[in-house]
């Protein structure tokens, strides 16, 4: 990314230019900015900001940089003069802030052979320096190949190294293609803060060329289907007529409105509200013999064990497209723990054979048996949703006990749901000391539930959340390719894929909201660094958090790619040929893929953007946004084999995505 030095300003000024700038240094050494200024600057500016105030021009800088940082500073310039007792502090005040420490060295005089260059990098990093700076004066273009030599001693995207002088200027462009993750630049040549300093307007053009930012606000996100299915049913199931407003349609959602017309009960819809009037449901109350759930593999694992509780004789089980090719991982063991037996119609030879799986159509016989049960998570999350909406109508309490449990939120979201229908079911998770201690559900080792038995669904007024899940493309693109605002989250939404937020901001994205929880979503590029992130228990994020990975310099590692085998396509071997057809280097172990990135600006400058071609969607929707996010970002147009696929949970996805 391109830093303007920003010097001899005042706040307005300052607020002025980084309207038109990607990331900026306020030299605080050399603006006329007042403690309240400061404040008012790095707390409210959604451009990634350095703060610098050199040491030898003032006498308080240390004071002047710890307020930066605590006013929200993204980053703060230390030099590597500075007393150690200052270093300590600032390093302090950093770790406890979140903000990035740069540890800067600068030669006014000439460049120090390269051993002495290197012994400054290492002593920068154990100085604390998470990105170290290093500038020298060059007189020769020798000069510039002894600092640009520093890069492979350092690791992408934690070095910035350039030289000063008119010798020097093509190294600050050459910063850039040698992988660091900003060079600088100045307002005007009257204000260049060292000679040789190209312009921003210069540097611009040089780096981005013809290449266009996609800017969008005010981009409405749709319902949850997590949140709609979960309460289209149960209202379904309720005595009474219940209303849920924030609806917005899509194919599991209508198929889950067909189940519930199926069941007897009446549906309305009226804009984004639906008006539902259920059938009181109880054990044994249905005289239904099939069941058709459409290509939603949530709403078939949800339904298998309320038809087993509900129908009076076994029901037959039909679902469509990609949905007839995915098995119900451990169906037939976790059903039958409580006394339900599925009968898979005759079996395709060309599917897997696990005994504990099987494949729609089929059968399911009941009745439900009330009692305790151990049961494997392992497989996902969706078939235990679907007891704890049964198990209430038993007519007995039980116990169930979920062992390596996976897509945890989404069990919490299930037991929330049932809370708002008057249905009542207690939890604990358990785990280890680490568990105990950080409350991280990746450490959760296993899930108690006891669920009384004999209630009833009752009536609801349920507003349904925006979906995460639908976010995530249009947050990536903003993180990675420019500026993007979205509407109608809840930053304190039980939905698993909100870990969206934390995997951008850990990978260093600038995100900001107002008007918590509620508010809209601001997300806007800054300098990316490499990550780790188990998505087990959220799956759904992983090819648009592996489209992430390759525009973050360095190496990222996902876990969770043994979770995505039998989603709408092998979702693990559809994002490692996605991403080798467009050139990224990616390798999957197991349950960890392993993908080597590199920033957008680097991409830019060498020529190495993402490559386009025909790609294969696999007629799943979470492939088509990750594709066409990546197509921001690549050589030329990405053509997708099934762009309409997206109308599975989010129908307006294509025309939205154009606004951007």
């Amino acid at each position: 990314m391109i830093c303007t030095s920003i010097q001899n300003k005042e706040l307005a000024e300052i607020q002025a230019l980084l309207e038109h700038l990607e990331m900026a240094e306020i030299r605080l050494d050399r603006c006329a900015l007042e403690e309240e200024d400061m404040d008012e600057l790095f707390s409210n500016s959604d451009v990634p900001l350095i703060a610098t105030c050199r040491l030898s021009e003032e006498a308080s800088a240390p004071d002047i940089l710890e307020r930066a940082i605590i006013a929200g500073a993204k980053y703060v310039d230390l030099e590597m003069e500075a007393p150690a007792a200052v270093g300590r502090r600032i390093r302090e005040a950093c770790r406890e802030y979140g903000t990035v420490l740069i540890r800067s060295y600068h030669n006014f005089d000439n460049t120090p052979p390269l051993p002495v260059l290197q012994a400054v990098l290492e002593r920068a990093r154990q100085f604390g320096g998470e990105v170290v700076k290093i500038v020298t004066t060059a007189t020769s273009k020798a000069d510039s190949d002894t600092l640009q030599a520093l890069y492979r001693d350092a690791g992408p995207g934690t070095l910035v190294a350039f030289c000063m002088g008119e010798e020097g200027r093509e190294s600050r462009l050459d910063a850039l293609k040698l992988g660091a993750p900003f060079t600088y630049a100045c307002v005007s040549e009257e204000e260049a803060t060292a000679p040789g300093q190209w312009t921003t307007e210069a540097m611009y053009a040089r780096v981005y060329g013809n290449y266009r930012f996609v800017r969008a606000a005010h981009l409405p996100m749709p319902s949850s289907k997590s949140f709609a299915q979960r309460a289209i049913v149960a209202a379904a199931l309720s005595d009474g007529t219940s209303h849920l407003s924030g609806y917005s349609p899509c194919g599991d959602n209508e198929s889950a409105l067909s189940v519930a017309r199926a069941l007897g009960a009446r549906v309305q819809e009226n804009g984004s509200e639906l008006i539902i009037t259920g059938i009181g449901a109880q054990a044994g109350c249905l005289k239904l013999d099939q069941l058709h759930t459409g290509e939603s593999g949530f709403l078939t694992r949800l339904m298998i064990p309320i038809l087993s509780v509900t129908a009076q004789q076994p029901v037959r089980v039909t679902g469509e497209k990609t949905l007839l090719r995915r098995p119900l991982t451990d169906a037939h063991d976790i059903m039958a723990a409580f006394g339900v037996r599925l009968y898979p119609e005759q079996s395709d030879p060309e599917r897997p054979a696990r005994k504990s799986d099987c494949y729609l159509p089929l059968k399911v016989a009941g009745p439900l048996i009330p009692g305790r049960a151990d049961v494997s998570g392992k497989g996902g999350s969706q078939l235990i949703s679907g007891l704890l909406a049964a198990l209430p109508l038993a007519s007995d309490k039980s116990f169930l006990y979920v062992n390596e449990p996976k897509s945890i939120p989404y069990l919490f979201i299930t037991v929330d749901v049932l809370k708002r229908f008057g249905i009542r079911i207690g939890s604990e998770m358990e785990g280890g000391d680490d568990f105990l201690e950080t409350q991280d559900w990746s450490l959760c080792t296993g899930v108690h539930f006891k669920i009384r038995g004999g209630q009833h669904y009752q009536a609801a007024d349920f507003a349904i959340e925006a979906d995460w899940s639908g976010a995530a493309p249009f947050l990536t693109a903003g993180a990675i390719f420019g500026d993007v605002e979205v509407e109608g989250l809840d930053t304190q939404s039980l939905q698993a894929d909100i870990s969206m937020m934390d995997i951008l901001m850990q990978a260093g994205a600038s995100m900001s909201q107002l008007d918590e929880p509620t508010g809209a979503i601001h997300v806007k590029r800054a300098p990316l660094s490499p990550f780790r992130a188990d998505l087990n228990n959220c799956p759904d994020l992983f090819p648009m958090v592996a489209v992430l990975a390759a525009f973050c310099p360095g190496t990222s590692v996902l876990q969770g790619a043994e979770r995505l085998r039998h989603k709408e396509t092998d979702r693990a071997s559809a994002v490692a040929d996605m991403l080798t057809q467009m050139g990224v280097p990616v390798t999957v172990d197991e349950d960890e893929m392993t993908i080597t990135g590199m920033s957008l600006t680097q991409r830019l400058v060498t020529g190495q953007l993402l490559k386009g071609g025909r790609f294969v969607s696999h007629g799943d929707h979470r492939m088509v946004m990750a594709l066409k996010v990546a197509s921001l970002g690549a050589d030329s147009p990405v053509e997708i084999d099934d762009t309409a696929c997206v109308a599975k949970s989010f129908p307006t996805f294509n025309e939205l995505f154009d606004q951007l």
